[in-house]
C-alpha cells in the first residue's frame, strides 16, 4: 500500500499545541508520509521549523489546519489558495480547532458543515454566514471536510483518521500508544452543562457493558448495576457521556461489529449476535443507518 502523504500547514500564529498532536499522533502512524509546510513559525515561546514551504501541500492526500492565534485575520493568500487548491483536488481536508477559521477563510466551507472550539463558534459563524456552524460537539466530517474542536478533540479527529484509512486495530494500536482512548464519537458534546456529581461515575458500569455486548441489555439492567433508579441513572449517564444510555450502546454495538467485519472472516449473522444486534437482517439495517455502508461493502472497503 502506497504511503499517504499528510501535510501539516504551520500557518503564522500557529498554535504548537494543536500542531504538535497531529505531527505525532499522525507522523508516527505507518502508511502516512509527513511534510510540514509553511515558513517559520512560533507559539507560546515553542519555535517550529517546516520541512517544506508552503507549496508542498500540493502533494498531500490530506491537509490539516491546527489552531492558529487571532483567527479574526484570515492567514496570507499563500496559504489559503494552497489550501483551495488542495480542496478542488479532492484532498481531506482537517482544521483543529481555530484551524477551521483558514478553511473558512479559502472559501471552501461555504454550505458545509464545520465546528470549532466552543469559544469560537459564535465568531466564526459570524465572520462566515455561509458555513454550517455546528455547536458543541467534538468534530464534523462533511465529505473531505473534517473539523474539530480544541485539543482533545483534536486527538478524537486525528484516531478517527487513523480508523478510517487502516481499521480499528490501528486506531487502537495509536491509541495506546499516546495513552489515549479510542476515538469518541464526533457528536458527543464539547462540554455538559452540570458537573458530574461525585461519586456518580459510571465508567465501571459503561465497562461491564462493553464487556457483555452480546447480550440483550436493557436500562434497567444498567441502572440496577450501578445502583440507581432508572430516572436517576439515565440523567446522570448522560452527564457522563453526553448521550443517553441506548445510543451510547448501540455505538458500542457498531463500534465491536465494525472491528469484526475489519478483522475477521465471521459471517454477517455471527458477527450480528456476538454485538448484540439480533438477527442478520436487523444487523444489517443498523449498520447501514449508524455506517451508510451495508456490513459486506464496509468489509470489502476496511479488511485489513
Amino acid at each position: 500500500m502506497t504511503a499517504r502523504t499528510i501535510a501539516i500547514v504551520a500557518m503564522p500564529g500557529v498554535i504548537a499545541l494543536d500542531y504538535s498532536i497531529a505531527a505525532n499522533i499522525l507522523g508516527d502512524q505507518p502508511g502516512y508520509r509527513l511534510l510540514v509546510c509553511g515558513e517559520a513559525a512560533a507559539s507560546g515561546g515553542v519555535r517550529i521549523v517546516p520541512s517544506h514551504d508552503v507549496t508542498a501541500v500540493d502533494e498531500a492526500d490530506i491537509v490539516v489546519l491546527p489552531g492558529f492565534d487571532d483567527p479574526h485575520v484570515p492567514p496570507p493568500d499563500a496559504y489559503l489558495d494552497a489550501i483551495a487548491r488542495g480542496f478542488d483536488r479532492g484532498a481531506t481536508m482537517v482544521g483543529i480547532c481555530t484551524g477551521t477559521f483558514a478553511l473558512a477563510a479559502s472559501g471552501i466551507t461555504a454550505g458545509r458543515q464545520v465546528t470549532a472550539h466552543w469559544q469560537y463558534t459564535a465568531q466564526l459563524q459570524e465572520l462566515y454566514p455561509s458555513t454550517k456552524v455546528v455547536e458543541n460537539v467534538l468534530f464534523v466530517e462533511d465529505g473531505n471536510l473534517l473539523t474539530s474542536a480544541g485539543a482533545g478533540a483534536g486527538i478524537d479527529l486525528c484516531l478517527h483518521l487513523i480508523r478510517s484509512d487502516f481499521g480499528a486495530d490501528a486506531e487502537l494500536a495509536a491509541g495506546r500508544r499516546f495513552v489515549a482512548a479510542p476515538a469518541r464519537p464526533g457528536p458527543q458534546p464539547q462540554y455538559v452543562d452540570t458537573l458530574t456529581p461525585p461519586g456518580s461515575d459510571l465508567a465501571e458500569t459503561r465497562y461491564w457493558a462493553m464487556e457483555n455486548l452480546s447480550l440483550p441489555i436493557t436500562v434497567d439492567e444498567l441502572a440496577r448495576r450501578s445502583a440507581m433508579a432508572r430516572r436517576t441513572f439515565i440523567r446522570r449517564f448522560r452527564e457522563e457521556t453526553g448521550m443517553p444510555p441506548m445510543r451510547w450502546l448501540t455505538l458500542q454495538r457498531v463500534l465491536l461489529a465494525r472491528r469484526l467485519l475489519e478483522t475477521s472472516d465471521w459471517p454477517v449473522d455471527r458477527i450480528a449476535d456476538q454485538s448484540g444486534m439480533g438477527t442478520g437482517a436487523n444487523f444489517r439495517v443498523l449498520f447501514r443507518r449508524e455506517t451508510g455502508l451495508a456490513p459486506s461493502e464496509y468489509r470489502r472497503l476496511h479488511r485489513r
